[in-house]
């Protein structure tokens, strides 16, 4: 067979022109495509309750290091409890809230820091203006570890508020299990901006918070001996 230089450059040449425009339109498509964030290796969860779930939903969720956080029921025996259940009492159930948390990102210490400067530590009745046993604040703990990281997360918020810990009126308590709530209640601050800033201005809760943790309150600083 007789080579042809002829009609095979000419080839060769159209074939390199494809490859590098198919190239292109890849590299393009590369840099068209939003960049998909990396998920973390390990996601750790945490159960708290304390007072409306509408606000310490909208509290903990811009933390760095929080994947999610979802609004739900825990503490009681009732399956499937729904709003108006809890709400009515006598289930044993507290609203509550699920954070899903990145822990190389968010350790649950800090993410706890957070949790106590939110709520008022010294009332076991409730929290702000919602009253009554679905409202009282509770750690729910899963496993020792975080049950004695919560312990000494007690002792620390009562140092710092200057109080003895018995005067702390947060329970610590093994978690059983989590209900989400309905989906209206789940991101409430954000699909309802005007009327929870209205709930959480009348129901005084920053200003009980300020009163209580001064400058701390809301944040996950590091805690401080003494007030």
């Amino acid at each position: 067979m007789t080579f042809c230089r002829r009609s095979f450059v000419p080839r060769l040449r159209r074939a390199v022109a494809l490859v590098s425009m198919l190239l292109a339109l890849l590299l393009a498509l590369l840099l068209w495509l939003p960049a998909t964030p990396a998920l973390a290796s390990t996601v750790e969860e945490a159960v708290l309750a304390g007072g409306c779930f509408w606000c310490l939903e909208h509290d903990l969720e811009g933390l760095p290091g929080v994947l999610d956080v979802e609004s739900g029921y825990s503490g009681g025996r009732l399956r499937n409890p729904t709003y108006r259940q809890v709400s009515a009492g006598g289930t044993g159930h507290q609203e509550a809230v699920r954070v899903r948390f990145d822990p190389e990102r968010l350790s649950y210490p800090t993410l706890l820091r957070a949790y106590w400067r939110n709520i008022d530590a010294l009332d076991g009745a409730g929290q702000f203006c919602d009253r009554g046993s679905s409202y009282r604040p509770v750690i729910f703990s899963r496993g020792a570890s975080q049950q004695q990281q919560a312990r000494d997360s007690l002792a620390a918020a009562a140092r710092e508020l200057g109080q003895p810990i018995a005067a702390l009126r947060v329970q610590i308590r093994p978690l059983q299990l989590f209900w989400p709530a309905e989906d209206y209640h789940q991101n409430y601050a954000e699909r309802n901006a005007l009327s929870y800033r209205y709930y959480r201005w009348a129901c005084g809760r920053d200003r009980r918070l300020d009163a209580l943790w001064g400058q701390r309150a809301r944040s996950s600083r590091p805690w401080v001996a003494e007030p």
